[in-house]
C-alpha cells in the first residue's frame, strides 16, 4: 500500500525514452499493466470479474506489488503504466520528478490502517511507548502517522525503537514477540488485532491535519495517450466502488465479491469482509471536488502532498520540495468518467 523502502530516484534519459516507447507501443496493442497491493477493496472485485477489460475492450494485465516503493520504482521503468500507490510514496516519487499522476483515489485510508499494541507488553497508554519497539514500514502513510503520532503524544523518536518492516515481516515479529507494537494495515493489521489493542487510527489522526490515502496513478504520458481508456477505466472502479457503498451488507465473508477479493490478495474472509468495512471510498463527485482531485495545490490531495513531503525531508527520504504537488494530481479522468452513461 504504501512504501517506499529503497525507492532510488534515478530518472535518466534512457528510462525516461523507455517508459514513453512503452507506453506508445502499449497503445497500439490496447494492453495495459496495472499494478496492484495486498488492499482490500472493491478495485479486486472489478479485477476479477473482468469488468475493467470489459468496459475499456484493453488487455489488462494485473501484477501485484508488496509495496508502493516497488510500485513507484516499476512505474519509473515504464514496465507498469497505472498503479496503486499511497500518498507517501506517491510523494516520495513526485518528489523526484517522476512523470506521473494521481487520478483515483482508492481509499480514504480511514480506520483501515492503526496502531496497535501488544498483549502483554505492558503498553497502556502512549506514554508507554517509551524505549519499545514499534514495527512498521519506512516512508509508508503508516510510518508517517507513527511519526504524526508520537510528535501529537510529546514522544520523541529516539525514546522508542521504529523498526523498518513490511507487512508480513510485521505479522511474524509479533508472533515470536519481537516487537511491541506496530502501525500497519490489513491483513497484518487484522492478524495483530487478534493479540492487541488499538491504540490510534489513521482516521483519528487524519482529523488532527494530516490525512492518508491510497491512490491510482498513471504515466502521464500513457494516460494522455490514452484518455478513452482512462475514462472507462475510472467509470468501471466508481461502480464496483458504488455497488458497495450501496450495500455493503451484501458483501459480508460468503459473498462473491469478498471470495473473489480473498482470492486475489489471500487472507482470511471474515476479516476481508470486516476491512472493507474501516475503509471509505469516495464517490466520483467528491473525487472531482476540491476535497480530494480537484483545486490543484489548494486542493485536498495538493495539500495532503505536501505535508507528505515536508515530512519525507525531515526524514531525510526525500532531497528537496517540489514547488506545485497539485501538477502530479488530476480530476481529469474522474470529470470525463462523470460524462460517460
Amino acid at each position: 500500500m504504501k512504501s517506499i523502502k529503497h525507492f532510488v530516484g534515478r530518472i535518466v534519459g534512457t528510462v525516461a525514452v523507455g517508459a514513453l516507447l512503452s507506453g506508445s507501443a502499449l497503445a497500439e496493442q490496447k494492453e495495459v499493466t496495472i499494478a496492484y497491493q495486498q488492499i482490500v477493496g472493491p478495485l479486486l472485485v472489478a479485477m476479477a470479474d473482468g469488468s475493467v477489460e470489459k468496459a475499456t475492450g484493453y488487455k489488462v494485465k494485473w501484477r501485484q506489488f508488496e509495496s508502493g516503493a516497488k510500485v513507484a520504482t516499476a512505474m519509473t521503468s515504464g514496465d507498469v503504466q497505472l498503479g496503486v500507490i499511497g500518498s507517501s510514496p506517491m510523494t516520495a516519487a513526485v518528489s523526484r520528478d517522476v512523470d506521473i499522476q494521481l487520478f483515483w483515489i482508492l481509499d480514504d485510508i480511514n480506520e483501515a490502517e492503526a496502531l496497535v499494541v501488544r498483549n502483554g507488553s505492558g503498553i497502556d497508554k502512549p506514554q508507554d511507548l517509551k524505549g519499545k519497539k514499534i514495527g512498521t514500514p519506512f516512508v509508508s502513510t503508516t510510518h508517517f502517522h507513527t511519526m504524526y503520532a508520537l510528535e501529537q503524544w510529546g514522544l520523541k523518536p529516539s525514546e522508542v525503537q521504529v523498526l523498518n518492516m513490511q507487512p508480513n515481516q510485521i505479522a511474524a515479529a509479533w508472533e515470536r514477540g519481537d516487537i511491541d507494537a506496530a502501525y500497519v494495515w490489513d491483513p497484518a493489521l487484522a492478524r495483530i488485532k487478534q493479540s492487541g489493542k488499538v491504540l490510534i487510527t489513521s482516521g483519528e489522526l487524519s482529523k488532527k491535519g494530516k490525512a492518508t490515502f491510497d491512490g491510482m496513478a498513471a504515466n502521464r504520458a500513457w494516460a494522455e495517450a490514452n484518455p478513452e481508456f482512462m475514462a472507462k477505466f475510472v467509470k468501471a472502479i466508481a461502480n464496483a466502488d458504488a455497488s458497495y457503498r450501496n450495500n455493503p451488507q451484501a458483501w459480508g465473508a460468503d459473498s462473491p465479491q469478498v471470495k473473489a477479493i480473498v482470492k486475489a490478495i489471500g487472507g482470511d474472509a471474515n476479516e476481508a469482509a470486516a476491512a472493507l468495512k474501516l475503509y471509505r471510498y469516495p464517490s466520483l463527485e467528491e473525487q472531482a471536488s476540491s476535497a480530494w482531485l480537484g483545486g490543484g495545490q489548494q486542493g485536498g490531495v495538493g495539500k495532503a502532498l505536501k505535508a507528505t513531503a515536508e515530512f519525507l525531508k525531515d526524514q531525510k527520504r526525500i532531497d528537496t520540495l517540489s514547488p506545485d504537488y497539485g501538477k502530479y494530481v488530476t480530476p481529469k479522468y474522474v470529470e470525463a468518467a462523470l460524462k460517460l452513461n
